[in-house]
Protein backbone atom coordinates (compact mmCIF):
# COMPACT_ATOMS: atom_id res chain seq x y z
CA UNK A 1 0.00 0.00 0.00
CA UNK A 2 1.30 3.52 -0.49
CA UNK A 3 2.79 5.06 2.60
CA UNK A 4 3.54 8.56 3.32
CA UNK A 5 7.38 9.23 2.85
CA UNK A 6 8.81 11.72 5.80
CA UNK A 7 11.98 12.41 3.64
CA UNK A 8 9.85 15.12 1.65
CA UNK A 9 10.10 17.47 4.15
CA UNK A 10 14.01 18.02 4.45
CA UNK A 11 14.16 19.23 0.69
CA UNK A 12 11.15 21.35 1.20
CA UNK A 13 12.30 23.35 3.75
CA UNK A 14 15.78 23.09 1.91
CA UNK A 15 14.23 24.23 -1.41
CA UNK A 16 12.08 27.48 1.05
CA UNK A 17 15.94 28.72 1.97
CA UNK A 18 16.24 30.84 -1.39
CA UNK A 19 12.80 32.09 -1.76
CA UNK A 20 12.48 33.24 2.19
CA UNK A 21 15.70 35.25 1.31
CA UNK A 22 14.77 36.91 -1.79
CA UNK A 23 11.52 37.70 0.03
CA UNK A 24 13.74 39.62 2.48
CA UNK A 25 15.00 41.48 -0.03
CA UNK A 26 11.43 43.59 -0.73
CA UNK A 27 10.79 43.42 3.04
CA UNK A 28 10.92 46.80 4.94
CA UNK A 29 12.68 45.78 8.54
CA UNK A 30 12.12 47.83 11.19
CA UNK A 31 15.24 47.79 13.36
CA UNK A 32 16.29 49.43 16.40
CA UNK A 33 20.11 49.22 16.53
CA UNK A 34 20.47 47.54 20.44
CA UNK A 35 24.22 48.95 20.31
CA UNK A 36 22.53 52.41 21.06
CA UNK A 37 20.13 51.03 23.86
CA UNK A 38 23.02 49.74 25.64
CA UNK A 39 24.86 52.06 28.11
CA UNK A 40 28.50 53.01 27.29
CA UNK A 41 31.26 50.61 28.42
CA UNK A 42 28.76 47.85 29.42
CA UNK A 43 28.80 44.49 27.13
CA UNK A 44 26.05 42.13 26.28
CA UNK A 45 27.13 39.71 28.74
CA UNK A 46 27.59 41.67 31.66
CA UNK A 47 23.94 42.90 30.83
CA UNK A 48 23.06 39.64 32.11
CA UNK A 49 25.15 38.87 34.89
CA UNK A 50 23.07 40.33 37.35
CA UNK A 51 19.94 37.92 35.82
CA UNK A 52 18.57 34.72 37.27
CA UNK A 53 19.65 31.75 35.03
CA UNK A 54 20.95 28.20 35.97
CA UNK A 55 22.56 27.86 32.21
CA UNK A 56 26.59 27.48 32.55
CA UNK A 57 28.65 30.44 31.38
CA UNK A 58 30.23 28.95 28.14
CA UNK A 59 26.65 28.12 26.87
CA UNK A 60 25.17 31.43 27.38
CA UNK A 61 28.19 32.96 25.83
CA UNK A 62 27.85 30.63 22.45
CA UNK A 63 23.87 31.55 22.70
CA UNK A 64 24.72 35.27 22.86
CA UNK A 65 27.59 34.70 19.76
CA UNK A 66 24.71 33.04 17.85
CA UNK A 67 22.25 35.77 18.57
CA UNK A 68 24.46 38.59 17.31
CA UNK A 69 25.22 36.18 14.35
CA UNK A 70 21.41 36.27 13.45
CA UNK A 71 21.51 40.45 14.30
CA UNK A 72 24.63 40.77 11.83
CA UNK A 73 22.40 38.80 9.50
CA UNK A 74 19.22 41.26 9.70
CA UNK A 75 21.51 44.23 9.72
CA UNK A 76 22.80 43.00 6.53
CA UNK A 77 19.37 42.55 5.18
CA UNK A 78 18.14 46.33 6.80
CA UNK A 79 20.99 47.63 4.39
CA UNK A 80 20.52 45.97 1.72
CA UNK A 81 16.67 47.26 2.03
CA UNK A 82 17.53 50.54 2.48
CA UNK A 83 19.69 50.55 -0.77
CA UNK A 84 17.13 49.20 -3.18
CA UNK A 85 14.92 51.67 -1.87
CA UNK A 86 17.35 54.35 -2.83
CA UNK A 87 17.71 52.90 -5.88
CA UNK A 88 13.85 53.20 -6.87
CA UNK A 89 13.97 56.60 -5.72
CA UNK A 90 16.85 57.32 -7.70
CA UNK A 91 14.75 55.62 -10.72
CA UNK A 92 11.60 57.43 -10.08
CA UNK A 93 13.33 60.78 -9.68
CA UNK A 94 15.13 60.49 -13.15
CA UNK A 95 12.10 59.20 -14.95
CA UNK A 96 10.51 62.92 -13.44
CA UNK A 97 13.36 64.84 -14.33
CA UNK A 98 13.05 63.57 -18.16
CA UNK A 99 9.59 64.27 -18.33
CA UNK A 100 9.85 68.22 -16.77
CA UNK A 101 13.59 69.03 -18.73
CA UNK A 102 13.56 67.24 -22.51
CA UNK A 103 13.37 70.61 -24.56
CA UNK A 104 10.20 71.84 -22.47
CA UNK A 105 7.75 70.10 -24.27
CA UNK A 106 4.40 69.10 -23.29
CA UNK A 107 4.85 65.47 -21.19
CA UNK A 108 2.18 64.13 -23.19
CA UNK A 109 3.12 64.98 -26.69
CA UNK A 110 5.88 63.88 -29.17
CA UNK A 111 9.51 62.43 -28.46
CA UNK A 112 9.12 63.22 -24.78
CA UNK A 113 6.00 60.77 -24.29
CA UNK A 114 7.51 58.39 -26.66
CA UNK A 115 10.64 57.73 -24.13
CA UNK A 116 8.76 58.51 -21.29
CA UNK A 117 6.20 55.46 -22.67
CA UNK A 118 9.39 53.73 -22.94
CA UNK A 119 11.06 54.09 -19.55
CA UNK A 120 7.55 53.62 -18.09
CA UNK A 121 7.20 50.09 -19.77
CA UNK A 122 10.48 49.00 -18.74
CA UNK A 123 9.70 49.50 -14.88
CA UNK A 124 6.32 47.96 -15.72
CA UNK A 125 7.75 45.04 -17.03
CA UNK A 126 9.87 44.06 -14.17
CA UNK A 127 7.73 44.77 -12.59
CA UNK A 128 5.04 42.10 -14.13
CA UNK A 129 8.29 39.44 -14.50
CA UNK A 130 8.49 39.19 -10.56
CA UNK A 131 5.08 39.04 -9.35
CA UNK A 132 3.23 37.41 -12.12
CA UNK A 133 4.31 34.45 -11.20
CA UNK A 134 3.08 34.64 -7.42
CA UNK A 135 -0.43 36.80 -8.37
CA UNK A 136 -1.30 34.17 -10.86
CA UNK A 137 -1.23 31.55 -8.55
CA UNK A 138 -2.92 33.40 -5.91
CA UNK A 139 -5.87 34.52 -8.53
CA UNK A 140 -6.24 31.05 -9.90
CA UNK A 141 -6.62 29.29 -6.53
CA UNK A 142 -9.05 31.53 -5.24
CA UNK A 143 -10.99 30.94 -8.89
CA UNK A 144 -10.92 27.46 -8.70
CA UNK A 145 -11.61 27.40 -4.82
CA UNK A 146 -14.61 29.46 -5.55
CA UNK A 147 -15.91 27.21 -8.57
CA UNK A 148 -15.47 23.73 -6.44
CA UNK A 149 -17.36 25.27 -3.69
CA UNK A 150 -20.52 25.58 -5.85
CA UNK A 151 -20.04 22.20 -7.84
CA UNK A 152 -19.00 20.13 -4.95
CA UNK A 153 -20.64 20.06 -1.61
CA UNK A 154 -19.66 18.61 1.57
CA UNK A 155 -22.31 16.00 2.02
CA UNK A 156 -20.84 14.34 5.46
CA UNK A 157 -17.78 13.42 7.24
CA UNK A 158 -17.24 9.54 8.40
CA UNK A 159 -15.52 9.36 11.86
CA UNK A 160 -14.39 6.28 13.59
CA UNK A 161 -11.58 4.05 12.38
CA UNK A 162 -8.40 3.92 14.65
CA UNK A 163 -6.37 4.09 11.27
CA UNK A 164 -5.97 4.77 7.98
CA UNK A 165 -8.46 3.70 5.20
CA UNK A 166 -7.31 2.08 2.36
CA UNK A 167 -10.41 1.65 0.54
CA UNK A 168 -14.28 2.33 0.20
CA UNK A 169 -17.44 1.44 -1.65
CA UNK A 170 -21.18 1.87 -1.75
CA UNK A 171 -23.87 -1.01 -1.81
CA UNK A 172 -25.35 -1.65 -5.07
CA UNK A 173 -28.81 -2.31 -3.96
CA UNK A 174 -31.32 -1.58 -1.12
CA UNK A 175 -29.97 -0.66 2.32
CA UNK A 176 -28.01 1.39 0.49
CA UNK A 177 -24.36 1.84 2.79
CA UNK A 178 -21.23 3.00 2.66
CA UNK A 179 -18.58 0.94 3.48
CA UNK A 180 -14.74 1.34 4.37
CA UNK A 181 -11.61 -0.50 5.04
CA UNK A 182 -8.71 0.57 7.00
CA UNK A 183 -5.38 -0.30 8.45
CA UNK A 184 -6.68 -1.07 11.93
CA UNK A 185 -7.98 -4.43 11.07
CA UNK A 186 -11.73 -3.93 10.88
CA UNK A 187 -14.32 -2.65 7.96
CA UNK A 188 -17.28 -0.78 8.54
CA UNK A 189 -20.84 -0.04 7.39
CA UNK A 190 -22.13 3.58 7.94
CA UNK A 191 -25.19 5.49 7.47
CA UNK A 192 -24.44 7.95 3.75
CA UNK A 193 -27.39 9.83 5.50
CA UNK A 194 -26.42 10.44 8.97
CA UNK A 195 -22.92 9.61 8.92
CA UNK A 196 -23.46 6.56 12.13
CA UNK A 197 -21.18 3.53 12.34
CA UNK A 198 -23.66 0.92 11.49
CA UNK A 199 -21.95 -2.32 11.68
CA UNK A 200 -18.46 -3.40 11.77
CA UNK A 201 -16.49 -6.15 11.13
CA UNK A 202 -13.41 -7.42 13.30
CA UNK A 203 -12.70 -11.07 11.27
CA UNK A 204 -9.27 -10.21 9.63
CA UNK A 205 -6.33 -10.56 11.51
CA UNK A 206 -4.39 -7.52 9.45
CA UNK A 207 -5.12 -4.75 7.93
CA UNK A 208 -7.95 -4.26 5.56
CA UNK A 209 -7.09 -3.04 2.30
CA UNK A 210 -10.21 -3.43 0.22
CA UNK A 211 -14.20 -4.11 0.21
CA UNK A 212 -16.68 -4.88 -2.74
CA UNK A 213 -20.19 -5.50 -1.95
CA UNK A 214 -21.89 -8.54 -3.88
CA UNK A 215 -24.61 -6.46 -6.32
CA UNK A 216 -27.53 -8.28 -5.49
CA UNK A 217 -27.31 -9.76 -2.15
CA UNK A 218 -26.23 -8.07 1.49
CA UNK A 219 -22.94 -9.70 1.01
CA UNK A 220 -19.12 -8.05 1.52
CA UNK A 221 -15.78 -9.09 0.20
CA UNK A 222 -12.62 -8.19 1.64
CA UNK A 223 -9.36 -8.26 1.10
CA UNK A 224 -6.50 -8.46 3.97
CA UNK A 225 -2.94 -8.24 5.01
CA UNK A 226 -3.74 -11.86 6.78
CA UNK A 227 -3.13 -13.08 2.95
CA UNK A 228 -7.23 -14.12 2.56
CA UNK A 229 -10.09 -12.87 1.56
CA UNK A 230 -13.61 -12.69 3.09
CA UNK A 231 -16.86 -13.07 2.48
CA UNK A 232 -19.45 -12.16 5.36
CA UNK A 233 -23.15 -11.16 5.21
CA UNK A 234 -24.63 -8.01 6.94
CA UNK A 235 -27.63 -6.76 7.82
CA UNK A 236 -28.14 -3.10 9.12
CA UNK A 237 -31.15 -1.59 10.66
CA UNK A 238 -32.30 -5.08 11.87
CA UNK A 239 -32.16 -6.95 15.27
CA UNK A 240 -28.51 -8.66 15.81
CA UNK A 241 -28.71 -11.61 13.87
CA UNK A 242 -27.14 -14.82 15.47
CA UNK A 243 -23.72 -14.95 15.59
CA UNK A 244 -23.37 -11.12 16.07
CA UNK A 245 -22.15 -9.47 18.95
CA UNK A 246 -22.48 -5.68 20.17
CA UNK A 247 -18.86 -3.89 20.82
CA UNK A 248 -18.22 -0.33 21.61
CA UNK A 249 -16.02 1.79 19.36
CA UNK A 250 -14.88 5.11 20.02
CA UNK A 251 -16.09 7.60 17.72
CA UNK A 252 -13.76 10.12 17.33
CA UNK A 253 -15.42 13.21 16.91
CA UNK A 254 -16.22 13.68 20.51
CA UNK A 255 -18.98 11.98 20.87
CA UNK A 256 -17.87 9.39 22.78
CA UNK A 257 -18.43 5.25 22.57
CA UNK A 258 -21.76 4.32 20.65
CA UNK A 259 -23.14 0.68 20.54
CA UNK A 260 -22.08 -1.04 17.17
CA UNK A 261 -22.84 -4.49 15.91
CA UNK A 262 -19.79 -6.39 15.35
CA UNK A 263 -19.34 -9.10 12.54
CA UNK A 264 -16.82 -11.77 13.38
CA UNK A 265 -16.92 -14.85 11.52
CA UNK A 266 -17.05 -14.86 7.86
CA UNK A 267 -19.15 -16.80 5.42
CA UNK A 268 -16.45 -17.95 3.71
CA UNK A 269 -12.23 -17.50 3.61
CA UNK A 270 -10.42 -17.79 0.79
CA UNK A 271 -6.73 -19.00 1.40
CA UNK A 272 -4.63 -19.71 -1.50
CA UNK A 273 -2.34 -16.67 -1.80
CA UNK A 274 1.16 -17.10 -0.16
CA UNK A 275 1.32 -13.01 0.61
CA UNK A 276 -0.87 -9.93 1.44
CA UNK A 277 -4.09 -9.76 -0.22
CA UNK A 278 -4.27 -6.31 -1.75
CA UNK A 279 -7.25 -6.05 -3.38
CA UNK A 280 -10.65 -8.46 -4.11
CA UNK A 281 -13.70 -7.91 -6.42
CA UNK A 282 -17.04 -9.82 -7.75
CA UNK A 283 -17.58 -11.29 -10.87
CA UNK A 284 -20.39 -9.89 -13.21
CA UNK A 285 -23.47 -12.12 -11.66
CA UNK A 286 -22.11 -12.76 -8.27
CA UNK A 287 -21.17 -16.17 -8.19
CA UNK A 288 -17.49 -15.90 -8.63
CA UNK A 289 -14.72 -13.47 -6.76
CA UNK A 290 -11.23 -12.32 -8.07
CA UNK A 291 -8.26 -11.78 -5.60
CA UNK A 292 -5.21 -9.88 -6.57
CA UNK A 293 -2.19 -10.45 -4.31
CA UNK A 294 1.76 -9.20 -3.52
CA UNK A 295 2.98 -12.68 -4.48
CA UNK A 296 2.24 -11.29 -8.07
CA UNK A 297 -1.08 -13.23 -8.85
CA UNK A 298 -4.65 -12.65 -9.11
CA UNK A 299 -6.63 -16.11 -8.09
CA UNK A 300 -10.58 -16.61 -9.33
CA UNK A 301 -12.80 -18.62 -6.63
CA UNK A 302 -15.79 -19.82 -7.11
CA UNK A 303 -18.83 -18.68 -4.58
CA UNK A 304 -20.38 -21.82 -3.61
CA UNK A 305 -17.63 -23.94 -2.70
CA UNK A 306 -14.64 -21.31 -2.13
CA UNK A 307 -12.61 -23.32 -4.46
CA UNK A 308 -9.74 -21.74 -6.51
CA UNK A 309 -10.46 -21.90 -10.38
CA UNK A 310 -7.78 -20.34 -11.95
CA UNK A 311 -4.26 -18.53 -11.17
CA UNK A 312 -3.58 -15.90 -12.87
CA UNK A 313 0.11 -15.41 -12.99
CA UNK A 314 2.37 -13.43 -15.45
CA UNK A 315 2.97 -10.24 -14.06
CA UNK A 316 6.62 -9.56 -12.80
CA UNK A 317 6.17 -7.68 -9.28
CA UNK A 318 3.66 -7.49 -7.17
CA UNK A 319 -0.32 -6.64 -7.82
CA UNK A 320 -1.65 -3.34 -6.38
CA UNK A 321 -5.07 -3.94 -7.71
CA UNK A 322 -8.19 -5.90 -9.72
CA UNK A 323 -10.86 -4.91 -11.07
CA UNK A 324 -14.05 -6.05 -12.90
CA UNK A 325 -16.49 -5.11 -15.45
CA UNK A 326 -19.67 -4.56 -14.81
CA UNK A 327 -21.60 -6.09 -17.10
CA UNK A 328 -19.18 -9.04 -19.11
CA UNK A 329 -16.90 -11.41 -17.68
CA UNK A 330 -13.81 -9.56 -18.10
CA UNK A 331 -10.75 -8.58 -14.78
CA UNK A 332 -7.98 -5.87 -14.96
CA UNK A 333 -5.09 -6.56 -12.98
CA UNK A 334 -2.46 -3.25 -12.22
CA UNK A 335 0.82 -3.85 -10.85
CA UNK A 336 4.07 -2.72 -9.32
CA UNK A 337 5.88 -3.89 -12.84
CA UNK A 338 4.28 -0.55 -14.65
CA UNK A 339 1.52 -2.40 -16.58
CA UNK A 340 -2.06 -3.85 -16.38
CA UNK A 341 -3.51 -6.80 -17.79
CA UNK A 342 -6.67 -7.40 -19.16
CA UNK A 343 -8.06 -11.36 -18.59
CA UNK A 344 -10.68 -12.35 -20.71
CA UNK A 345 -13.03 -14.80 -19.33
CA UNK A 346 -16.09 -14.81 -21.87
CA UNK A 347 -15.62 -17.77 -23.74
CA UNK A 348 -14.76 -20.80 -20.95
CA UNK A 349 -12.35 -22.65 -23.16
CA UNK A 350 -10.32 -19.75 -24.09
CA UNK A 351 -9.07 -17.41 -21.38
CA UNK A 352 -6.90 -14.73 -23.34
CA UNK A 353 -4.57 -12.03 -22.14
CA UNK A 354 -3.95 -8.58 -22.97
CA UNK A 355 -0.88 -6.57 -21.74
CA UNK A 356 -0.64 -2.99 -21.80
CA UNK A 357 2.21 -0.68 -21.61
CA UNK A 358 2.23 2.80 -21.15
CA UNK A 359 2.64 4.10 -17.56
CA UNK A 360 6.97 4.70 -16.15
CA UNK A 361 5.91 3.62 -12.97
CA UNK A 362 3.74 1.45 -10.76
CA UNK A 363 -0.13 1.25 -12.05
CA UNK A 364 -1.81 2.10 -8.82
CA UNK A 365 -4.92 0.99 -10.04
CA UNK A 366 -7.34 -0.07 -13.39
CA UNK A 367 -11.02 0.53 -13.53
CA UNK A 368 -13.29 -0.27 -16.57
CA UNK A 369 -16.37 2.32 -17.53
CA UNK A 370 -19.86 0.86 -18.63
CA UNK A 371 -18.26 1.29 -22.20
CA UNK A 372 -15.54 -0.20 -24.03
CA UNK A 373 -12.88 1.72 -21.84
CA UNK A 374 -10.37 1.49 -19.16
CA UNK A 375 -8.74 4.10 -16.90
CA UNK A 376 -5.48 3.71 -15.26
CA UNK A 377 -3.93 5.65 -12.59
CA UNK A 378 -0.11 5.56 -11.58
CA UNK A 379 2.34 6.60 -9.21
CA UNK A 380 4.43 8.57 -12.76
CA UNK A 381 1.39 11.21 -12.14
CA UNK A 382 -0.69 10.16 -15.07
CA UNK A 383 -3.63 8.82 -15.50
CA UNK A 384 -4.36 7.41 -18.83
CA UNK A 385 -7.50 6.33 -20.68
CA UNK A 386 -7.68 2.77 -23.00
CA UNK A 387 -9.85 1.54 -25.56
CA UNK A 388 -10.33 -1.89 -25.42
CA UNK A 389 -10.50 -2.09 -28.93
CA UNK A 390 -7.24 -0.49 -29.49
CA UNK A 391 -4.74 -1.29 -26.46
CA UNK A 392 -1.55 0.25 -28.47
CA UNK A 393 -2.03 3.67 -27.03
CA UNK A 394 -4.23 5.18 -24.84
CA UNK A 395 -6.81 7.64 -26.30
CA UNK A 396 -6.50 10.24 -23.68
CA UNK A 397 -3.40 11.16 -21.13
CA UNK A 398 -3.95 13.28 -18.43
CA UNK A 399 -0.70 14.57 -16.32
CA UNK A 400 -1.28 16.03 -12.79
CA UNK A 401 1.34 17.29 -9.90
CA UNK A 402 1.17 14.04 -7.42
CA UNK A 403 0.63 10.19 -7.35
CA UNK A 404 -2.47 8.69 -8.16
CA UNK A 405 -4.41 6.24 -6.18
CA UNK A 406 -7.32 4.38 -6.64
CA UNK A 407 -9.84 5.72 -9.27
CA UNK A 408 -12.98 5.43 -10.19
CA UNK A 409 -15.50 6.76 -13.05
CA UNK A 410 -19.19 7.06 -12.91
CA UNK A 411 -21.57 5.18 -14.73
CA UNK A 412 -23.74 7.69 -16.09
CA UNK A 413 -21.51 10.45 -16.35
CA UNK A 414 -18.43 9.06 -17.35
CA UNK A 415 -16.42 11.39 -15.25
CA UNK A 416 -13.17 10.36 -13.36
CA UNK A 417 -12.45 11.13 -9.38
CA UNK A 418 -8.72 11.10 -9.20
CA UNK A 419 -7.49 10.62 -5.48
CA UNK A 420 -3.43 12.25 -4.66
CA UNK A 421 -0.76 11.75 -2.40
CA UNK A 422 -0.84 15.29 -1.99
CA UNK A 423 -4.16 15.45 -0.45
CA UNK A 424 -6.32 16.61 -3.16
CA UNK A 425 -9.22 15.19 -5.33
CA UNK A 426 -9.85 16.42 -9.15
CA UNK A 427 -12.08 15.58 -11.23
CA UNK A 428 -11.69 14.90 -15.20
CA UNK A 429 -13.95 13.60 -17.89
CA UNK A 430 -13.10 10.90 -20.45
CA UNK A 431 -11.18 13.07 -22.79
CA UNK A 432 -9.11 14.21 -20.21
CA UNK A 433 -10.01 17.93 -19.69
CA UNK A 434 -10.33 19.08 -15.97
CA UNK A 435 -13.57 19.46 -14.72
CA UNK A 436 -12.91 20.30 -11.17
CA UNK A 437 -11.13 20.34 -7.65
CA UNK A 438 -12.29 19.19 -4.54
CA UNK A 439 -12.41 22.00 -1.96
CA UNK A 440 -9.87 21.72 0.88
CA UNK A 441 -8.93 23.69 3.56
CA UNK A 442 -8.68 23.67 7.62
CA UNK A 443 -12.17 22.53 7.92
CA UNK A 444 -12.96 21.27 5.06
CA UNK A 445 -11.71 17.96 2.93
CA UNK A 446 -8.57 15.36 3.82
CA UNK A 447 -5.39 16.13 6.07
CA UNK A 448 -3.37 13.72 4.57
CA UNK A 449 -2.97 11.29 1.24
CA UNK A 450 -6.30 10.02 -0.14
CA UNK A 451 -5.85 6.65 -1.29
CA UNK A 452 -9.63 5.62 -2.83
CA UNK A 453 -12.64 7.40 -4.29
CA UNK A 454 -16.17 5.72 -5.22
CA UNK A 455 -19.66 7.28 -6.96
CA UNK A 456 -23.43 6.29 -5.86
CA UNK A 457 -25.58 7.64 -8.47
CA UNK A 458 -28.55 6.57 -7.28
CA UNK A 459 -32.22 8.60 -6.46
CA UNK A 460 -30.81 11.30 -9.03
CA UNK A 461 -28.29 12.48 -7.32
CA UNK A 462 -24.63 11.85 -7.96
CA UNK A 463 -22.65 11.64 -4.54
CA UNK A 464 -18.80 11.26 -4.47
CA UNK A 465 -16.68 9.31 -1.70
CA UNK A 466 -13.18 9.86 -1.01
CA UNK A 467 -11.06 7.98 2.00
CA UNK A 468 -8.15 9.01 3.28
CA UNK A 469 -4.94 8.28 5.47
CA UNK A 470 -6.43 10.99 8.03
CA UNK A 471 -8.72 8.42 9.14
CA UNK A 472 -11.73 9.71 8.08
CA UNK A 473 -14.41 9.56 4.74
CA UNK A 474 -15.85 11.78 3.27
CA UNK A 475 -19.40 12.22 1.28
CA UNK A 476 -19.50 14.90 -1.42
CA UNK A 477 -22.52 16.11 -3.09
CA UNK A 478 -21.91 16.70 -7.08
CA UNK A 479 -23.63 19.16 -8.75
CA UNK A 480 -23.86 17.77 -12.65
CA UNK A 481 -25.20 20.18 -14.59
CA UNK A 482 -22.59 23.21 -12.64
CA UNK A 483 -19.91 20.82 -13.21
CA UNK A 484 -20.76 20.52 -17.00
CA UNK A 485 -21.18 24.52 -17.45
CA UNK A 486 -18.17 25.34 -16.20
CA UNK A 487 -16.39 22.61 -18.86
Amino acid sequence: MPVEGGSSSGSASAARHPKQKRKAHSLSIRRTNSTEERPPGIQRGDMLEGQDSKLPISLRNNLLDLFGQIEREFENLYIENLELRREIDSLNERLTGDGQTIEGGDPTKGALKTKASHSTSQLSQKLKTTYKASTSKIVSSFKATAGSRAVCQLLKEYVGHRDGIWDLSVTRNPPVVLGTASADHSALLWSIETGKCLLRYAGHAGSVNSIKFHPTEQMALTASGDQTAHIWRYMVQLPAPQGVSCQKIWEVDGEGPCEVPTVRLATATLKSHQGVVIAADWLVGGRQVVTASWDRAANLYELETSELVHTLTGHDQELTHCCTHPTQRLVVTSSRDTTFRLWDFRDPSIHSVNVFQGHTDTVTSAVFTVGDNVVSGSDDRTVKVWDLKNMRSPIATIRTDSAVNRISVSANQRIIALPHDNRQVRLFDMSGVRLARLPRSNRMGHRRMVCCTAWNEENQSCNLFTCGFDRQAIGWNINIPALLQEK
